[in-house]
Formats: C-alpha cells, structure tokens, sequence
C-alpha cells in the first residue's frame, strides 16, 4: 500500500515538471479536515497522510468552459477516495488506494478509472518494513521505515483516480457543496522493493503521462494496458528514522537516512542481507 509519500515540491516546481497549463492550487478547495492542514495546502509537505490536501494533476475543460478542449491542471484535492454515491466522507478513510488488479472492476474506482484519471506527484514515498527478527515492546515485528525514489532524480508521478461528492446538505451555490478526491494506484511490488512491502505506487514515466491523462480513452482494454509493463529498477530505497510514524513531524529531515546503528532487525531491499541482528 501507499499510506504516506513526501510531497516536497512547489507548484511552481510542479507546473514546470508536469507541464502544467492551469495552475488552480490558490482557488478554494473544500477540506474534511477540522483543523488547518500543517503545513498549509500547496506548500511542500514531507508527511503527506490521508485526508490532507495535495496537488494532483488532471486534464479536464476549465469549468468556465467545459465545452473547450481539456486543460491539463495542478488542483488540490483530498486524499482518500469518497465515491459519489457515499452517505458520509468517512469512507475515503477506507480508499486512499486502489489495487491495479480491481480498478477496472471494483465499484468504488470503475468509472474514475474510465474517465478521471490523474496523476499525483511526488519525491516518493514511505514504506515500513517489518523485521523478520526483532520485535517491538508488544511482541510484535519491529517495523522500519524506508522511504523510496526514483534513481534518476525526476519526481514520482504515482498514477491516480479523482472523483466528485455532493454535500446534499448544502444549497448548491455554497462552495463546500462539493469534495473532489484521489486515490492512488497500487501494484505488485517489484524485486527487491518485495523485501519492504509487498506493494507500491503505481509509478508512470513521461511518456505515459499524456495517455494516463486522456479523458478521451475510456476503451477498458488500453486502459488496461496501461496498467501494466512498468521498468523495474528504477528506484532506490533506504531505511529512515522513525520521526515520519507520526504525522505530527514534518520537514526535509524525515528524508534523512537512519544511522546504522539504529537498525535493529532490517533486511537491505537491495542485497537480502540483515542489519543490526
């Protein structure tokens, strides 16, 4: 799974990066949250946790035109999928990812699959790894945290779904009347990063991105195609220090590697081999 990622960059950053056309990171965005996001929405954010808001990239008409031809936009949205027909947006709790393997099939994510796909940036993201030999103080396996990222230093573009949820409680001129989310797109972990977790980001090169965007492509068998064929080898992951478990910590050093002789218990995702017993 994918439950927390560094999401460090600027917008500027982004709208260089994802060749952005419309940048609506500072038009007002409902949140679920019931107290202010820290750090503020759109500023760099190094602990990024479900129910935050994040920019993501998605192509669709600017609302003042939704006859024109799609825009590709950085907007903020929430983390944690609430589907248009949920009763409460609780639910997004329970959807902040979606298994490459069901997303053409599972209800909560078929027709965001088909036609609102987006991409969600990133530096990368963090996994816990749990020890094959050492336990916690409750008997259970210590669990290490790593964070991942690309090799070649471009940041992670994870694949996405975004939907829209209408407040049915609120008149249709207010503007929290409607929540727009994302979820992000897993898969099979690939060799290697198996030994952290047995799952990951769907991670997209460039020349994916466009496709991935496309409102236009809702054939279930090329977007299933799109879900497969990803390199392996294109990251690299070490161990971190325990400060990014709470949310309460925020900042460039959460990307710092533990001390070694911090490790207790830790298999290296590279070479199999055990650290620290």
């Amino acid at each position: 799974m994918c439950g927390r990622y560094a999401a460090s960059f600027s917008p500027d950053d982004l709208v260089d990066d994802f060749e952005i056309d419309l940048d609506a990171t500072d038009e007002p965005a409902r949140s679920i949250l019931k107290n202010p996001q820290e750090p503020p929405a759109g500023t760099p954010d190094w602990n990024m946790a479900p129910t935050k808001q994040a920019p993501v990239v998605l192509t669709r008409a600017p609302r003042e035109d939704r006859d024109g031809d799609p825009v590709r936009q950085l907007r903020l949205l929430t983390w944690g999928l609430v589907p248009s027909w949920a009763k409460d947006v609780k639910v997004g709790l329970r959807m902040i990812n979606a298994r490459a393997e069901t997303l053409l099939t599972k209800g909560a994510f078929v027709k965001a699959a088909h036609t609102r796909r987006a991409i969600v940036p990133a530096e990368g993201w963090y996994e816990w790894q749990a020890s094959p030999t050492v336990t916690d103080a409750k008997g259970k396996p210590r669990k290490q945290p790593f964070f991942v990222k690309r090799q070649d230093g471009r940041p992670c573009a994870f694949a996405g779904v975004y939907e829209f949820w209408r407040d049915r409680s609120l008149a249709d001129d207010d503007p929290d009347a409607w929540l727009t989310t994302y979820a992000i797109v897993t898969t099979a972990a690939e060799p290697g990063l198996d030994r952290i977790h047995d799952r990951q980001p769907l991670v997209l090169d460039p020349d994916r991105w466009a496709h991935w965007l496309d409102p236009e492509v809702t054939d279930t068998d090329e977007i299933a195609g799109m879900l497969e064929g990803m390199p392996p080898g294109r990251f690299e992951a070490y161990p971190v220090t325990t400060a990014v478990s709470s949310g309460r910590n925020n900042g460039a050093r959460l990307l710092d590697p533990a001390p070694e002789s911090d490790l207790r218990g830790v298999v290296d995702p590279a070479t199999g081999e055990l650290i620290g017993g």
